[in-house]
């Protein structure tokens, strides 16, 4: 299923995308799209019956805002220099173990809203991701099949970084990836059951036009079962949390310079297979 939120920031109600691609309310059936309901088999099913038996309610989707499709999520765990190509344009060594850092909660926005560049930045960054959002309690998991098994469905998320702070300010990444509006998810809540190989999809990232990312999920270098295992031998992992599990070759960073670092007024769109596209345009906070 694709699962979304739609409606004005805060305001949002949960819907479905059909196969033949009309927007339905599933405002009646649950009350939001959540860990919640992403724990809950039986309300997953009487969704899908719903659909099966054309019981939701068509939706008009003109000028209708597409907002995050996962409401009050609980952390935002992300894998840094997590594929071959990305590393080696960067001139860093591949990581024997997964790079971890977070993402506040407050960063996520819709996938078509405005991102802000903050004030005293000069090095904006884009990074394509495939977001794995969490379905099942995961703690001390043994297995990379074990952490599929809790992966509940998958969304594209948006990286945004600012490289000054990340790495020239000291401390840690933190402050480079918590700004507002860093972090535009969806817009669709894949369900795991149409991702049969998330090691096998394309992501890409276009710049006013221009394609700067042009990746696959199988240059990964701990794959998606994986990195959600290894994440839940240090932290709980629980229904509604989401990870970012890291981006491929071509953000700005790893250009020659000038590095063409993001500007107001900058168009940015990005795609996952099969997960949507995403399009932001960039103004100043």
């Amino acid at each position: 299923m694709k699962l979304l939120r739609v409606g004005t920031a805060g305001r949002e109600r949960p819907a479905l995308l059909d196969p033949d691609g009309t927007l339905r309310d599933l405002s009646g059936p649950v009350a939001d799209i959540d860990g919640t309901l992403l724990a809950d088999e039986d309300a997953l099913g009487r969704i899908r019956s719903a659909a099966a038996a054309g019981d939701l309610p068509a939706l008009d989707a003109t000028g209708l805002r597409t907002g995050p499709p996962l409401a009050r999520i609980g952390k935002i765990v992300c894998i840094g220099l997590n594929y071959h190509d990305h590393a080696r344009e960067t001139g860093a060594e591949p990581p024997a173990e997964p790079v971890i850092f977070f993402k506040a909660p407050d960063t996520v926005v819709g996938p078509d809203d405005t991102v802000l560049i903050p004030r005293g930045s000069v090095k904006t960054d884009w990074e394509v991701e495939l977001a794995v959002v969490i379905g099942r309690t995961a703690r001390y998991l043994e297995s990379a099949e074990e952490g599929l098994a809790h992966v509940a469905g998958y969304a594209v998320a948006h990286d945004v970084s600012e490289r000054e702070f990340q790495t020239e300010r000291g401390g840690t990444w933190d402050k480079g990836k918590n700004c507002e509006t860093f972090n535009p998810l969806g817009p669709w809540l894949v369900t795991a059951d149409e991702v049969p190989d998330p090691q096998n999809l394309s992501l890409r990232l276009w710049v006013n036009g221009e394609l700067k990312q042009d990746g696959t999920t199988a240059e990964q270098i701990f794959p998606v079962g994986e990195v959600v295992r290894y994440v839940s031998r240090f932290m709980t992992l629980y229904p509604g949390d989401v990870v970012n599990t890291g981006t491929p070759a071509g953000v700005a960073m790893g250009h020659p310079e000038p590095k063409p670092y993001l500007r107001a007024g900058d168009v940015v769109e990005l795609e996952v297979t099969g997960l949507g596209r995403q399009r932001q345009v960039l103004a100043q906070a």
